[in-house]
């Protein structure tokens, strides 16, 4: 197929790569771990880890877990925010041969209950802050082994206690539980401190796992947007391109500094998530650092730890970018080390990325991706002089096709839906025989749900999902483009737009704004819209909120807005 794409490279970047060139992604952690034993790899609450250390803990939590006597391949769930125990647990299940199942810790009891059935995993690793939801649906799971996590676990001994301490009993951050230590099938649970894991497996031996690039290293669950979440299989080879293909896209950002190692990549995207995953282990390849923020949403926070040391690489979704932008503080940090800003996991807007660049000097640049493709499946160029609004080009060894309903390849500049394959994109989903039969197409492509266009020199427009779409008076309405021309209306800080049926035209438009400007009405956005969009692509209804219902990645759940409007 034609590839118009690779004359649009930035200079540098391989067209290919080999997701061969690793045995399995264990081999790829442990030569970095070796060759980068004195370096930093992660700090976190101003306390550092070097990559010896997370080479020793992980074989400690790796060789703990075989020692338990779970099933070689074992399903593991996570249930961590972005503290230094999640990647010390993430290596060592990797390296025991066995399945990462990454869990939001803000999930509900029901949401919990699907994703550890669905998965089927017998083992979690969880912060004791949300241990009580777990205890509301263990029984009802195959959860054999329970390893509980403090705070302060890997902060050191005075530090880390009174971390703990302060979470628990000043914060009030820990409800009570009581994991029942019987199971319904009669069999006993194992139910262990980390640190007591740690310590035990200090004393045994990892034993070599047998995983290859087959073998599955992550059920990586949907984000459940547009519907019941459902575990991607990534194997080892899915994970290992993804971060060579991100190794070669990010690289020549990042000479001007002269020394990758010394690198800072931002963690404030939760690493339970596919997009912060993915450059998590971009750093570890790099052998660069990462800064972890537990919190992002405690945005003063999270200002004063970007003026505490220089920052490289800052990978955030639309909503954060904004979220900084409004803090009077974020002026004052030095950006002059900064750079890539890259922005995924949903759409940038126009708006916030102009305003990003006016304050910080930085481009924004937006990548698209799903849980599908492990992260990023298309980026714009690294050396981009200006915010283009596309999704950019595929990145190396990734082919993208535009199709129409048929099934038919588009020409350059017709829009339809979005279809990609390479050897990131996802071997099926777990136990869905059925989705994975309507979710890839006959020549192995995997239908994304996007609906977009390629223009000549190869950069992806997207213009909406599927089933955003909104249909006025039989013309399609893509809520993206009109949130895009809202957000750039003075006094609009967020909004988002959803169909709702209407009698005359079968759906109408209605808007969700959050003010930035307290004066701003419904008619000066009304006037707003009808001078920048076409009279179908109006709303016909207005309505002012607090704030806007995202996940926890910081993504605006419409769906949400559907059923609550």
């Amino acid at each position: 197929m034609q590839k118009p794409w690779l004359s649009s490279y930035p200079p540098g970047v391989a067209h290919d790569i080999d997701p061969d060139t690793f045995l399995s992604l264990s081999q790829l952690l442990e030569q970095s771990f070796r060759q980068n034993a004195d370096r930093p790899f992660s700090v976190c609450m101003e306390r550092w880890m070097t990559y010896g250390q997370l080479d020793q803990y992980s074989t400690a939590f790796g060789a703990w877990l075989q020692e338990k006597k779970l099933a070689s391949d074992a399903r593991v769930a996570i249930m961590l925010p972005n503290i230094p125990q999640f990647p010390i647990t993430m290596s060592g299940i990797l390296r025991a041969g066995m399945t990462c199942v990454n869990v939001n810790p803000l999930y509900t009891a029901r949401e919990l209950l699907h994703q550890l059935k669905d998965s089927e995993a017998t083992a979690i690793v969880i912060l004791e802050n949300f241990a009580h939801i777990l205890e509301e649906v263990i029984d009802q799971t195959q959860i054999q082994t329970v390893v509980v996590a403090s705070m302060g676990d890997i902060l050191g001994f005075f530090y880390g206690r009174w971390i703990t301490f302060a979470v628990r009993h000043l914060a009030r951050m820990v409800p009570a539980f009581e994991l029942p230590l019987s199971a319904p099938n009669g069999k006993q649970r194992h139910i262990v401190s980390f640190k007591d894991a740690l310590d035990k497996g200090e004393s045994l031996r990892l034993k070599p796992s047998t995983t290859n690039l087959k073998s599955i290293a992550f059920l990586q669950y949907t984000g459940g947007t547009t519907g019941l979440s459902k575990g991607a299989i990534l194997t080892h080879r899915n994970i290992i391109a993804a971060i060579l293909q991100a190794e070669n896209w990010f690289t020549p950002a990042l000479a001007r500094i002269h020394d990758i190692k010394t690198s800072n990549t931002v963690a404030a995207l939760p690493l339970y998530h596919i997009f912060a995953l993915t450059l998590c282990f971009l750093t570890i390849r790099w052998g660069a650092h990462i800064t972890m923020i537990p919190n992002p949403r405690d945005i003063p926070k999270f200002v004063d730890i970007l003026k505490r040391r220089p920052f490289h690489l800052l990978p955030a979704v639309n909503t954060l970018f904004n979220a900084l932008l409004q803090n009077p503080q974020f002026k004052s940090i030095d950006f002059s080390n900064m750079c890539v800003s890259q922005a995924g996991g949903m759409a940038a807007s126009i708006g916030t990325a102009k305003h990003w660049e006016k304050i910080t000097g930085s481009v924004m640049i937006e990548g698209w991706g799903m849980s599908e493709t492990c992260a990023i499946g298309t980026n714009n160029p690294v050396n981009a002089s200006q915010f283009s609004g596309t999704i950019g080009l595929p990145l190396p060894s990734i082919l993208v096709t535009i199709k129409d309903d048929s099934g038919q390849d588009l020409p350059l500049g017709q829009t339809g839906e979005i279809c990609i394959k390479g050897p990131n994109v996802m071997e099926g989903y777990y136990n869905q025989p059925h989705e994975n039969v309507n979710v890839f197409t006959n020549d192995g492509y995997l239908l994304t749900g996007d609906i977009g266009f390629m223009n000549k020199q190869g950069f992806i427009t997207i213009v909406d999902r599927k089933k955003d779409m909104i249909l006025v008076s039989g013309f399609n309405v893509f809520p993206n483009e009109l949130e895009n021309v809202v957000s750039l209306c003075q006094g609009v800080l967020e909004c988002a737009a959803i169909g709702i049926p209407d009698s005359k035209s079968g759906e109408a438009i209605k808007l969700f704004v959050v003010k930035s400007d307290p004066i701003i009405t419904e008619d000066d956005i009304f006037k707003y819209c009808r001078e920048n969009l076409t009279a179908y692509k109006n709303p016909k209804y207005i309505e002012f909120r607090d704030e806007l219902p995202k996940s926890n990645v910081g993504k605006i759940l419409r769906r949400e807005l559907r059923t609550s409007h």
